[in-house]
C-alpha cells in the first residue's frame, strides 16, 4: 500500500525535475531515490516518469498521480491537524445562538473580530426567537446563547452572566384608533385588535409569545423588521424592545401607549454549555465583556 511517505517523495521529484535534485532535498543518495521511485511504479504497474539524461519529467499518468497525491497529503495533514486540535480542546465549530431582540449591527463586528483571531474555527451564527434560545443550547445546536430571556429548565450544565433587562415598549400605529386615547388602555379595549407576535422558534420546548390577551387574535411574525411593517401599517398592536421601537417612536412613525396591565421589563443573559469548553468559547465569552459591557453594547 502506498505510503504517506511515498506520496511525497513522488510529489518532491515532481516538484524539481530530477532524481539527483530530489535526492538532495531529502539527504539521499540519488540511486536510494530511483530505487524507490522504482518500486512505486512497480507497485502501480504504470510509469510515472520519463527517464532523461539529466531529468525526468511526469508521464500523463506520473501527472494524474501527483494531482491526487497532493490532494491526498493535503486532506491528510488538515486530518492530523484537526485531530490535534480536537485532543487540544478545539472545535472546528463554535455555534452562537442570538435572541433576535439583540443588536443586530453588533453580529457583524463580532464575525469579524472572531476570524482575526480564530481562522480555522468555523463560526455559525443562528438567530433564534425565545425559547428557542434555550433549545439550541440544550440540543446542542448553539454553545454560546446571547440574549437569552425567561430561563427555562432544560437540563445541561449551563453557566450565565447577566445582561440586565429588556425594557418593552407597548406600539400602535400613529393612525391607530387606539392613538388619539390619552388614559391607560384595558384589556377590553386592546382586545379587538390582533396582538403582533413572533414566531418562538422552539420545537420541542412550549413556544412563548410577545404578549396576548385571552381571546385576542394572533398575527404572527418571524422577526421584528416583519412586525414593525406591520405595526406601522396598522395591521395589530403589541409590545417590542425598547431599544428597537425607539428610533420609529422618535421619528413619528410609531406611538408608545401606557396600559392598565403593562408587561414588566424581562431579565435577560449571556448563557453557555459548561460541559463543552473551548480556545474559541472562552475568546467570545472574554470578548462580550461583562454584564455592563452586554447590556450597553447589545441591548441599549
Amino acid at each position: 500500500m502506498l505510503s504517506e511517505q511515498s506520496l511525497e517523495l513522488v510529489d518532491i521529484v515532481a516538484q524539481v525535475g530530477s532524481f539527483t535534485a530530489a535526492a538532495a532535498k531529502l539527504h539521499k543518495v540519488p540511486s536510494a531515490v530511483s530505487y524507490a521511485i522504482k518500486q512505486i511504479e512497480d507497485e502501480l504497474g504504470v510509469v510515472l516518469f520519463n527517464r532523461h539524461h539529466r531529468s525526468v519529467s511526469l508521464t500523463v499518468a506520473g501527472e494524474h498521480f501527483v494531482r491526487e497525491a497532493r490532494a491526498m497529503l493535503s486532506q491528510m495533514d488538515e486530518l492530523k491537524r484537526g485531530t490535534q486540535r480536537i485532543a487540544n480542546g478545539w472545535q472546528p465549530t463554535l455555534s452562537i445562538a442570538l435572541d433576535n431582540i439583540v443588536r443586530a449591527d453588533k453580529i457583524s463586528v463580532l464575525i469579524a473580530d472572531f476570524y482575526r483571531h480564530f481562522q480555522d474555527v468555523e463560526l455559525i451564527i443562528r438567530i433564534e426567537v425565545f425559547n428557542g434560545v434555550w433549545e439550541a443550547l440544550a440540543t446542542g445546536r448553539s454553545h454560546i446563547a446571547i440574549g437569552a430571556t425567561t430561563a427555562i429548565p432544560v437540563g445541561g450544565v449551563f453557566q450565565y452572566r447577566d445582561m440586565g433587562v429588556i425594557d418593552w415598549a407597548f406600539l400602535v400605529s400613529k393612525n391607530h384608533p387606539l392613538a388619539s386615547i390619552e388614559a391607560p388602555l384595558s384589556d377590553d379595549m386592546l382586545r379587538p385588535f390582533p396582538s403582533i407576535c413572533l414566531e418562538d422558534t422552539s420545537r420541542e420546548i412550549p413556544k412563548r409569545t410577545t404578549w396576548l390577551l385571552d381571546n385576542q387574535r394572533r398575527l404572527v411574525v418571524p422577526d421584528w423588521i416583519r412586525a414593525i411593517n406591520c405595526f406601522t401599517n396598522g395591521l395589530g398592536i403589541g409590545y417590542m424592545p425598547r431599544h428597537l421601537a425607539a428610533p420609529f417612536i422618535q421619528a413619528g412613525l410609531l406611538m408608545e401607549k401606557t396600559l392598565e396591565q403593562p408587561k414588566a421589563p424581562s431579565p435577560c443573559c449571556l448563557a453557555w454549555n459548561g460541559d463543552a469548553p473551548s480556545p474559541a468559547l472562552s475568546w467570545v465569552l472574554d470578548y462580550l465583556g461583562d454584564s455592563e459591557k452586554l447590556h450597553r453594547e447589545w441591548l441599549a
